[in-house]
């Protein structure tokens, strides 16, 4: 691939499709929402909010039960986008409502942001979030054989790497089971080379083999759990373009994946489908996870 190029594209072709800030300048109002209506949400609910999973100041996750039932609730954990280099957990507290009505368990996973870390490392924090939650599930009351992972944007990249971890490689010996049963992605990035090909290129600082490496595109496994992808219909052509790749990829292979379509939405507006008791996007992840 040329220097400076992807998909035929230059470097200020490639920033139009990448730049979602600029392509939607009412993203300031969806952000400022999300944070008012996370904080009202946090006010209301009876949460454990930000429970150390790692010893960085990143590694810390909000936690939601819904009402005790007659069995442990399956958990959805949440992580949040912002390329990497923004946003909170907190940020996204508002999503959890109507899981908890359904009876699912509502994570929200915090990581470190780079330029502090490298996207190598963020994708190790988020496994070493599922695994801690897999391991104290007792403890806080939910199943931790019925965890599942969803994400938005960037969150949607690491949501779909955690789903694919070898997580015997990952246990170091220990005996561990896969604890991830499904993921959904919500206008994720399967191929980073569109990124470094990027500006985001000068926060990230990506190199050719760790695009390879932590590109989902990439990395379509011989088996996976049941994948859920949905993308705006707004969105740029290469968020469609990478949606599309990858389930024919992950269908090629006879894989699980369903997409779920959100026409009218645009990068920002498509997070709040999955926070939608009446959309069919939080229908399907509420049939793939379940509920007590």
């Amino acid at each position: 691939m040329p220097q400076g190029l992807y998909r035929g594209m230059d470097r200020a072709a490639i920033d139009r499709q990448m730049n979602l800030r600029a392509r939607w300048p009412e993203h300031a109002e969806y952000l400022a929402r999300w944070a008012v209506d996370s904080a009202e949400t946090r006010r209301r609910l009876d949460g454990h909010l930000d429970l150390a999973y790692g010893d960085t100041a990143g590694e810390r996750l909000d936690l939601f039960l819904p009402r005790p039932g007659p069995t442990r609730p399956p958990l959805l954990a949440f992580i949040h986008g912002g390329y990497w280099q923004s946003l909170d957990k907190g940020d996204f507290s508002y999503l959890a409502p109507p899981f908890l009505e359904a009876g699912i368990a509502f994570a929200s996973l915090n990581y470190d942001l780079a330029p502090r870390v490298t996207i190598t490392e963020i994708v190790g924090q988020i496994r070493r979030a599922i695994s801690w939650l897999a391991r104290h599930a007792k403890t806080y009351g939910f199943d931790g054989e019925r965890i599942y992972v969803a994400g938005h944007s960037a969150g949607g990249h690491l949501a779909v790497m955690a789903l694919i971890t070898d997580w015997t490689a990952q246990a170091a010996g220990e005996d561990m089971a896969d604890p991830i049963k499904g993921a959904c992605s919500i206008s994720g990035v399967y191929e980073l080379e569109a990124v470094r090909q990027s500006y985001h290129q000068d926060i990230l600082n990506l190199d050719a083999a760790t695009t390879r490496m932590m590109s989902p595109a990439r990395l379509v496994p011989e088996r996976a759990r049941p994948l859920i992808l949905a993308v705006g219909g707004d969105e740029t052509e290469e968020f469609l373009r990478q949606q599309e790749e990858l389930a024919a990829a992950w269908r090629t292979r006879d894989l699980a994946v369903r997409v779920v379509d959100l026409p009218g939405r645009h990068h920002f507006s498509a997070a709040d489908a999955l926070g939608d008791a009446t959309h069919p996007l939080f229908d399907a992840v509420q049939e793939m996870v379940g509920g007590a």
